[in-house]
């Protein structure tokens, strides 16, 4: 239980962190005269580290140990904050992208690092039985997001206040802090690795895995289409009058509405277990649910386009708690599926198809939005929604 929760401890320190980048780059750089396909291309090392992270970090852990790859993702985000804290403004905006680019792949390696560490040790430290293992899962993914969105909040926040530098370089001393207070004392639970473990094991043969990592591309892909550029920019336009007051406001009514959706996300994610059946066929009904929703938020607003704003804003509560049940009942089918003697390569490959998901949303976020606008986000997520639902249908079938 205290390796449970040392483990969840450092992985919520790491969310704030995470969530807090995620808000302090993308408006930053909007203010610095950013494209939304640019600032979509800033995440993007970040989602393809994701994709070769997971399958590596599957393996590391099962060779070396979960508490290896913890310390490793927590020392990576302390060096890419460090780094990013090194950005001069003087430099061109292609040097700035490609610079960023390198500083969030770093951080997008030591995201899925962490992650894969926390929910891993999940399958091994939780109670025996279906029931404690989906209530364990869905507090510490409902946790991590609540307080991630608490990270979009402060670095928001922070950004207007204290500046670009000065809040990167306060999250890294946290970090900072919590690395080493991990290495001086983590208490003992979690496994120290395999020596026989193969790099070719991380590749799953199980049809169930391989459906839920497929719905899981676009499951995720759906969200991001929409979340990592169109939102932000789209309320950006709304709330702000191009002044430098008027941007601080942004900034802060932006950052408080997305900590508030992702502190939402987070709390009904955490009461899963009480609100859904722990089934895969709860899991297809919530797919096809969830594809219609996007659709319906797009046709509202060709309807009412004066009060698109609350639209979209009521829009997401509704749709945040539909992918929150959506991705608690995934996260916990995995470690249903996974041996234990196997947990951290098939949720390495599993997490491997979550990056490939955001990877494909961010790309499309950016250049839909830039191109076609919030509308047509909508309604390609609804698409992908909608292939999601065909996969969990797949893996109905199976025993």
């Amino acid at each position: 239980m205290l390796a449970f929760a040392a483990v969840t401890v450092a992985y919520w320190v790491f969310m704030l962190s995470d969530g807090a980048l995620r808000m302090l780059v993308l408006l930053h750089f909007h203010t610095l005269g950013f494209s939304p396909f640019q600032l979509a291309n800033l995440f993007v090392l970040y989602e393809v580290a994701g994709i070769v992270t997971n399958l590596s970090a599957g393996w590391i852990a099962a060779r070396f140990g979960l508490a290896s790859t913890l310390f490793a993702g927590l020392a990576l985000q302390i060096v890419a904050l460090v780094a990013l804290a090194q950005l001069d403004p003087s430099w061109t905006i292609a040097g700035s992208v490609i610079f960023v680019m390198c500083v969030q792949g770093l951080s997008g390696v030591a995201k899925d690092l962490a992650k894969m560490s926390s929910k891993s040790a999940v399958k091994i430290l939780a109670p025996q039985g279906d029931a404690p293992l989906f209530k364990w899962v869905a507090f510490l993914t409902g946790s991590k997001n609540a307080i991630k969105g608490l990270g979009f909040f402060l670095g928001a926040f922070c950004l207007g206040v204290f500046g670009f530098v000065q809040t990167v370089s306060a999250f890294a001393i946290l970090l900072a802090v919590i690395l080493t207070l991990l290495i001086w004392k983590l208490p003992k639970g979690l496994p120290t690795g395999v020596k026989d473990a193969k790099v070719k094991d991380v590749f799953s043969k199980n049809p169930k895995i391989n459906y839920l990592s497929l719905a899981r591309v676009f499951l995720f892909g759906a969200r991001d289409v929409w979340f990592v550029v169109g939102i932000p920019l789209f309320f950006y336009a709304q709330w702000s009058d191009g002044t430098d007051q008027g941007n601080r406001a942004a900034f802060f009514a932006i950052g408080s509405f997305m900590a508030i959706w992702v502190i939402l996300y987070g709390f009904v994610q955490g009461m899963a277990p009480k609100l859904i059946r722990q089934s895969k066929k709860t899991a297809a009904t919530l797919a096809l649910q969830l594809a219609i929703i996007p659709m319906g938020i797009a046709s509202l607003i060709l309807l009412f386009e004066a009060y698109q704003t609350w639209i979209v804003i009521v829009g997401l509560l509704v749709f945040g708690a539909v992918f929150a049940l959506n991705s608690s009942l995934h996260s916990f089918l995995i470690l249903q599926f996974s041996d234990a003697k196997r947990v951290t390569l098939d949720v390495g490959f599993y997490y491997m198809a979550n990056a490939a998901g955001r990877l494909i949303g961010t790309v499309l976020s950016g250049a839909v939005y830039q191109f076609a606008g919030l509308q047509a986000c909508l309604l390609v997520s609804s698409i992908m929604l909608f292939v999601t639902w065909w996969a969990m249908n797949k893996l109905s079938a199976y025993d």
